[in-house]
């Protein structure tokens, strides 16, 4: 039976702010960022070279919403030239496992979710 106390239901809500929060870390690029972050520090150029198909712009505004909800930081290296990197945060890295369980989930899914696509679209067509 569903647990409906006040606090339960506290736990579950699903309000502005949340969907908000989830709007910015399930984002189309998000998950893939923090997916190759989880596994290692890089530099922009690097992160454009790990998620080819991100444009710079794309991408920049990714890392800053990313770095605004604490999942990520950035990090100036006292290096000639200046160079910065991202890494995952403490935060983010609670995602770790939510992550791969997602994109696990799509890859061991999508043959499904297609077929049932295909049905649609012959009936909706």
């Amino acid at each position: 039976m569903k647990d409906t106390s006040p606090v339960a239901s506290a736990l579950l809500q699903v309000d502005a702010p949340h969907r908000e929060l989830l709007d910015q870390v399930l984002d189309k690029w998000s998950l893939q960022v923090l997916d190759v972050l989880c596994g290692t520090n890089l530099r922009f150029n690097e992160l454009r070279r790990a998620v080819p198909a991100i444009g710079q712009k794309s991408l920049t505004a990714c890392l800053r919403r990313l770095e605004r909800n604490g999942m990520i930081e950035r990090v100036v290296l006292q290096s000639r030239p200046v160079a910065v990197e991202y890494r995952i945060a403490p935060v983010g890295n609670t995602l770790n496992e939510l992550v791969d369980a997602l994109l696990r989930w799509t890859t061991e899914n999508m043959p499904e979710v297609q077929r049932a696509r295909e049905r649609f679209d012959a009936v909706e067509g």
